[in-house]
């Protein structure tokens, strides 16, 4: 009989409890801070001007030096 109640606890309450917890610590948070937001649309501008500069350096590689991709 104990097995059975460790068993049930372990695939039915545990995981509810575990569940309960995160949600409970996530509505707690409620998403980012201002300066998380912030920090976040600075990286994403950071990294698009990044890839608009590797396509202008591939493009100039692709015109100037003929099989640069091939090099390893």
């Amino acid at each position: 009989m104990p097995d059975i109640v460790w068993i049930i606890a372990l695939t039915i309450v545990a995981p509810i409890w575990i569940v309960s917890h995160y949600v409970t610590k996530w509505k707690l948070s409620k998403g980012l801070s201002a300066d998380e937001a912030q920090l976040l649309e600075d990286l994403w501008k950071t990294a698009q001007a990044m890839e608009k500069r590797v396509v202008t350096l591939e493009a100039i590689l692709d015109d100037n030096v003929k099989g640069w991709r091939n090099q390893a």
